[in-house]
């Protein structure tokens, strides 16, 4: 809820201009009866035509003035909505991408459904709530005074069967809340488990496994069918109460007017404008609270519990602490996935100085990644410290962290625009010479070139680039800008090892500290020590010194050789 109140309080003036306009709006509602009776009594029931014909007159320009106002009420409404949908959007956005729960290398599929459909269910309900809950608020209870001081002796009839509906609807929304959050959560489970047999379609038919995975989707699709239709039968039942509660103070009135009209204690006209009353704003405002409260506040409370829960706000990391050095320590570090997971990262001890060159090996998902991930300060050890520069990295000042720590992804990050723009990124102020200098450093003059120099465009997400240009340009990047550590975290798993050699010694000779999550074991040969992660101790050491003392390592090489050998 923090977000979505904080961006409804930043649209203040927009929402206070919406309550203005409402006023103007709720004019007929408390006006109509009256003047509808006035035209009767003052008029054609007493044969003056001409005046009552004024009454109805005035009260078609209190409609029409009432209109004017309902039309700047939609008008103002997109000055709330759309910057609260976008806030929202944001919010989501970086409570993924910060979300330490998972370690994802695919699309979040159920991600794109909170996106695409709960946050435009909160955008939707909250425009009904300003729509709806306001005219609620303004025509209701200007209908309800223009009705007690019209005919005041009728006002039980209107009370009695409303408080006796609103009651049992009341009754009605633990279980309308149970059945939409029930829809909610059916509807992104069902985008989960399809977007993940679709982005595995090809491993799902090498393996044969089409019917289990056709039978996954099917399944929550069904589920989601039966939450659909429970929730159908919840807000006709809705329906009924609140149709009885509107149409019965009618029924009632009909019964009682002649008799009270025939003994003098109520006039014709009177009756009329209870009438109007009735059917014109207590009917149509009871409509309104119901689809108010079970189709839009009651969407918006369980979208809004829903997004809190899978994307929470992120708190922005803080730091006032400044390195005063280069050199990287971890010292006793452990971190799991969990509070009671099996630690990725057990008891380890390194130290990176300046010129260190680190080739971290093991199998995949061993921790290779998390490693890298702790050593940014990403995320923070479940015990032990991970020091930068004599400092915990974590406490350094946010932007000198960002300036002197680079991580390169497997996934490689393009934007629309020319060269210059994605290779100048973390170094906007490189002069064309740097950005030359690294683009030829790491191999990539001839993918530049060929996509016009610096001044050539790059498409989206890379456009017609393949995966390892794309990679090489991501490479090129962060040697132009001035880090001391870079990780390589497999940022040249779409390279050919040629070509791999040749970032990991432009990188080695830039100085600072290198360290590479190594795709391919041919990158431990290059590194001055390496980490072998297997899932027990971690261990560290020289090429020459692990293939001597360490049985792991050595069938890694043995294993990988072979495979060099037959490619």
């Amino acid at each position: 809820m923090g977000p979505y109140l904080r961006a409804l309080a930043g649209r203040r003036g927009a929402v206070l201009a919406l309550l203005g306009w409402s006023v103007l709006e709720g004019v007929p509602a408390l006006l109509s009866g009256r003047l509808v009776g006035l035209a009767v009594d003052r008029g054609f029931a007493v044969g003056d035509v001409w005046t009552g014909v004024g009454w109805l007159v005035a009260f078609a320009l209190v409609a029409v003035l009432g209109g004017f106002g309902l039309r700047q009420v939609f008008t103002r409404l997109g000055d709330v909505v759309e910057p609260l949908r976008d806030a929202l959007v944001t919010t989501i956005v970086r409570g993924v991408l910060h979300d330490s729960r998972s370690h994802r290398r695919q699309p979040d599929a159920s991600a794109v459904a909170r996106i695409t459909r709960h946050v435009e269910v909160v955008r939707d309900a909250t425009a009904g709530l300003l729509v709806q809950a306001r005219a609620l608020l303004v025509t209701t209870t200007a209908a309800l005074v223009g009705l007690a001081t019209t005919v005041s002796s009728l006002a039980w009839l209107v009370v009695l069967p409303v408080v006796a509906a609103l009651v049992l609807f009341g009754a009605l929304l633990p279980s309308l809340a149970r059945g939409q959050r029930a829809l909610v959560m059916a509807d992104e489970n069902t985008a989960e488990v399809a977007g993940t047999v679709l982005l595995g379609m090809r491993d799902v038919v090498a393996c044969g496994a089409q019917a289990h995975a056709s039978a996954d989707v099917l399944r929550q699709v069904d589920r989601q069918a039966t939450a659909t239709v429970r929730m159908a039968w919840a807000s006709s039942l809705r329906g009924i109460v609140i149709s009885v509660g509107g149409f019965l103070p009618l029924v009632l009135l009909l019964v009682m007017a002649p008799g009270m009209v025939a003994a003098g204690s109520l006039t014709v006209g009177e009756v009329l404008a209870a009438v109007v009353y009735l059917s014109t704003s207590v009917q149509p405002a009871l409509r309104r609270l119901a689809d108010t409260t079970s189709t839009v506040v009651l969407r918006l409370a369980v979208a809004l519990r829903r997004l809190a829960e899978a994307a929470p706000e992120v708190v922005e990391q803080t730091g006032d602490l400044v390195p005063g050095g280069h050199e990287v320590e971890l010292r006793g570090v452990t971190f799991g996935w969990g509070e009671h997971a099996e630690p990725v990262v057990r008891d380890l001890d390194l130290t990176l100085t300046r010129g260190s060159h680190l080739a971290v090996v093991g199998p995949s998902g061993i921790g290779k990644s998390t490693l890298a991930g702790l050593i940014t300060g990403l995320m923070p050890p479940q015990a032990g410290t991970v020091l930068f520069g004599g400092v915990p990295v974590r406490e350094v000042v946010p932007a000198e962290r960002h300036r002197r720590i680079a991580l390169v992804p497997q996934e490689t990050y393009l934007f629309t625009g020319t060269v210059r723009d994605n290779l100048a990124l973390f170094a906007p102020s490189a002069s064309d010479a740097v950005l030359t200098a690294a683009v030829e450093a790491v191999g990539a003059a001839d993918v530049v070139a060929r996509l016009g120099g610096l001044d050539g465009a790059v498409g989206h997400a890379g456009g017609s680039l393949s995966a390892g240009e794309a990679q090489l340009l991501a490479v090129a990047r962060v040697y132009a800008c001035e880090a001391d550590v870079v990780v390589l975290d497999e940022a040249t798993s779409n390279l050919d090892p040629a070509a791999e050699a040749v970032v990991e010694r432009a990188f080695a000779a830039r100085g600072g500290i290198l360290i590479v999550i190594a795709h391919r074991l041919s990158s431990a040969l290059r590194a001055d020590r390496v980490l072998v992660m297997d899932g027990g101790a971690p261990l560290l050491g020289s090429h020459e010194r692990l293939m001597a003392d360490s049985a792991t390592y050595g069938e890694l090489m043995a294993a990988w050789k072979p495979a060099v050998a037959a490619g």
